[in-house]
C-alpha cells in the first residue's frame, strides 16, 4: 500500500464499497456524536467522511487535534444509509469506517478558519494566505485560473500561434506607466527595467520572420492600485504579421469567445462577431470607454429643446459652444423618492446635485423643476427623445462633455444597478475601436500620446501631415466585457518615417526616439512586416468568470492594497553589502512641507 493514500479525498464512490483503502488530508470539520467522531477529509480533490470509534487506534489523539491537522487514515469503504447520504458531495454516499490514524502533522491554533469561510479582515488573509488558499472559494478560482490558462493555450495553439518568451530585464522606457526600476550590479549607475508589456519585443519578434506569436507573459507596472489593477499581472499577449484590424479580431474572438462559454457555467456569451462602437460615440452614449454593455441605458444629446430660455440655468450654460446638455434615461425610475436619492448621491460625487424629470402620479404627466420651467411642449420633446413615457424618469447634466462625461457615466451605472436594469447573469463583449491618436495633456498643455506610442495612425503620414492631430485616429482598439476592459491593442506603426514623425508631433525629437526605440526602429529600417496584436489581461478574466470584484481572489499571492506581500514582508529592507555590490546610497525619504 502507498505511504499515504491509495485514494484522493474526492475519489470514492458507491462502488467502492468493501475497499479496504488509505487517504490523507487535512481535518477540515470534527463532529463528536455520541463517542463516535465524524470528521470530514480534505485535500486538493474534494472531501470524504471518516467515523472513527473509541476503539479504534488513535481515536484519543484524534480527540485533541484542533482543525487542519494532517492526518494518515486507513480503513473500510461504507455505504451510508439512505437518510444518511449527503447528495451535495461526490463522495456522499459513501463514508470510511477508520481502522488506523496517524498524525502526519499537528495543527496549532489558526488565526484564521478554513471551515466555513467566514469574512476576516484582508490583512489577516493574506498574512496567511497559506490557509486563506485552503478555503473553498479561492481555492476553487486558483483551479480555474489554471484551467483557462490552459484552455488559452490550447485554442492559441490550434489557431496556428506559437508561444515564445520575452525578456524579463530589459531597458526603461518614457511611455505607459512608472517602470520597476532593477540597478546592475556590472554596470555602475545603470538600471534595467521589468516589462510593463512585451511591446516592443514583440513587435521584433514579427520583424525577426515569426508570424503568430503569444505568451502568457508577466507585466510590471508601477502604478497606484485598485480592485481590478495588480503592480504584477499576467495577460495573454498576442502578435500577429500581414494582418489588418479585422483579421485580428478575426483570430481572437473565437479564443475569448470559447474560454468564456467553457467557463461560463451556462451564462450566455456574447456570439462573435463581437460589436464594435467608435470611441467618441461610445463616449457620448455611456460616458465611458468600458461600458457596461448589459446595462440597457444609452445616453443622448438633448440639448436643443433648452436653448434659448425655459429651464434659465441650462440654458445659460448652452450660451457656450462647446456646452451641451445629457439625457440619462431612467425606466420605471418615475417617483420623487427615486430622484432624490439620485440627487443625494450625486451630491455624495462632488457635484452640485442631478436635475430630473420624472413622471408623476399626481400630475398625471411629468413633474419636477426641470419640467416645471421648461413647459409641457419642451418637456415632451426631451422624454420623447429619450423614449421615455409613464412610470419614467430621466437625469440631467449640463457643461463641457470633456468635464462631466466620466460623472455621466456613473450615473448611467447608478441609475442601472439600482433599477436592477442589468442582466448580471450574461458576459456582453464588445470593441471599442477609432480610439484618438492624440489627446491634449491637461498638465503641460500639449499634444500628448492618448493610447499606445506604437499604433499605426488611420491615414498614415499623409493625416500626420496634414490634420489637426486631435483629429487624427489610430487602428488601436480595446474589448470591454462587463464594463472591465480585457485588452488593448492595435495596428502597429511599422515604418520608420512614420513612427518618427508621430513621436515629434507628442513632441519627442528623433534624438530621444533613438535613444528609446533605437532597437526597434532600427530593425524597422531592415524591412518590417505590416503587424497588429493586442493583450487580454488574464487576472481580469478570471476575476469575471469567478464572479469577483478583486483579482486578488484570482491570484494565489496578491500585494495588498499598499503593494506590501504581508506574508512574506515585501518590499523589505537589504543590508548595506548588497547596497555597496550595487553602488547604491540611499537619500531619506524627502518630508512633506
Amino acid at each position: 500500500m502507498h505511504a499515504y493514500r491509495t485514494h484522493t479525498c474526492g475519489a470514492l464512490r458507491a462502488a467502492d464499497t468493501g475497499k479496504t483503502v488509505r487517504l490523507s488530508g487535512w481535518i477540515h470539520r470534527k463532529r463528536d456524536h455520541g463517542g463516535l467522531v465524524f470528521i470530514d477529509l480534505r485535500d486538493h480533490y474534494g472531501l470524504t467522511q471518516l467515523v472513527i470509534s473509541p476503539d479504534t487506534p488513535g481515536f484519543a489523539v484524534v480527540e485533541r487535534l484542533r482543525a487542519e491537522s494532517v492526518i494518515r487514515v486507513d480503513g473500510e469503504v461504507l455505504a451510508r444509509s439512505a437518510e444518511t447520504v449527503n447528495p451535495n458531495l461526490p463522495t456522499g454516499e459513501i463514508e470510511i469506517r477508520a481502522a488506523e490514524i496517524t498524525v502526519l502533522s499537528e495543527a496549532s491554533e489558526l488565526p484564521l478558519p478554513v471551515f466555513g469561510e467566514p469574512d476576516y479582515p484582508e490583512e489577516i488573509r493574506l498574512k496567511n494566505r497559506h490557509l486563506d488558499l485552503r478555503r473553498e472559494t479561492l481555492h476553487k478560482n486558483i483551479v480555474l485560473r489554471s484551467k483557462v490558462i490552459q484552455s488559452i493555450r490550447n485554442r492559441m495553439i490550434g489557431q496556428g500561434f506559437l508561444e515564445y518568451q520575452t525578456p524579463i530585464l530589459t531597458a526603461s522606457s518614457p511611455e505607459g506607466a512608472r517602470d520597476f526600476l532593477v540597478p546592475s550590479r556590472l554596470h555602475p549607475s545603470k538600471f534595467y527595467a521589468l516589462p510593463q508589456a512585451p511591446q516592443q519585443f514583440k513587435q521584433l519578434l514579427m520583424v525577426s520572420g515569426f508570424d503568430r506569436y503569444f505568451q502568457i507573459a508577466p507585466c510590471f507596472r508601477d502604478e497606484d492600485l485598485r480592485a481590478d489593477r495588480s503592480l504584477e499581472f499576467y495577460q495573454l499577449d498576442v502578435e500577429m504579421s500581414f494582418v489588418t484590424q479585422e483579421d485580428v479580431f478575426a483570430a481572437i474572438e473565437p479564443v475569448m469567445h470559447g474560454v468564456f462559454e467553457e467557463f461560463a457555467e451556462g451564462k450566455p456569451v456574447t456570439p462573435y462577431p463581437f460589436p464594435r462602437i467608435p470611441y467618441r460615440e461610445c463616449m457620448s452614449k455611456y460616458g465611458t470607454d468600458k461600458p457596461d454593455m448589459r446595462n440597457p441605458i444609452v445616453m443622448q444629446d438633448v440639448s436643443d429643446p433648452f436653448r434659448g430660455g425655459g429651464f434659465g440655468l441650462f440654458a445659460r450654460i448652452l450660451e457656450d459652444a462647446k456646452n451641451a446638455v445629457w439625457g440619462i434615461p431612467a425606466p420605471t425610475g418615475g417617483s420623487r423618492a427615486f430622484c432624490d436619492r439620485m440627487n443625494s448621491w450625486a451630491q455624495g460625487e462632488g457635484q452640485p446635485g442631478l436635475g430630473y424629470i420624472f413622471w408623476s402620479d399626481d400630475q398625471g404627466g411629468w413633474g419636477g423643476p426641470i419640467a416645471k420651467n421648461l413647459g409641457p411642449e419642451k418637456t415632451d420633446a426631451v422624454m420623447g427623445q429619450l423614449g421615455l413615457g409613464k412610470g419614467d424618469a430621466a437625469f440631467f447634466v449640463a457643461g463641457d462633455p470633456k468635464v462631466f462625461a466620466k460623472f455621466a457615466g456613473s450615473a448611467r451605472t447608478k441609475v442601472g444597478t439600482d433599477l436592477k436594469l442589468v442582466d448580471e447573469n450574461r458576459f456582453e463583449f464588445v470593441w471599442i475601436v477609432d480610439f484618438p491618436m492624440f489627446e491634449m495633456n491637461e498638465e503641460t498643455n500639449k499634444v500628448d500620446f492618448s493610447h499606445n506610442p506604437f499604433s499605426m495612425p488611420q491615414g498614415e503620414l499623409e493625416a500626420l501631415n496634414t490634420k489637426d492631430p486631435l483629429d487624427i485616429l489610430a487602428y488601436q482598439y480595446d474589448i470591454v466585457c462587463n464594463g472591465y476592459e480585457l485588452c488593448s491593442g492595435a495596428i502597429r506603426n511599422h515604418l520608420p518615417e512614420i513612427m518618427l514623425k508621430a513621436f515629434a508631433v507628442a513632441g519627442y525629437g528623433p534624438e530621444v526616439v533613438e535613444e528609446q526605440f533605437g532597437g526597434m526602429l532600427n530593425a524597422f529600417r531592415h524591412g518590417a512586416p505590416p503587424h497588429g496584436g493586442l493583450a487580454p489581461g488574464i487576472d481580469r478574466i478570471v476575476m469575471l468568470l469567478a464572479n469577483q470584484v478583486a483579482i486578488r481572489e484570482v491570484i494565489a499571492f496578491p500585494l495588498n492594497q499598499q503593494g506590501q506581500d504581508l506574508m512574506m514582508n515585501a518590499p523589505s529592507e537589504v543590508e548595506d553589502k548588497q547596497l555597496k555590490e550595487l553602488h547604491i546610497r540611499l537619500a531619506p525619504p524627502l518630508k512633506a512641507s
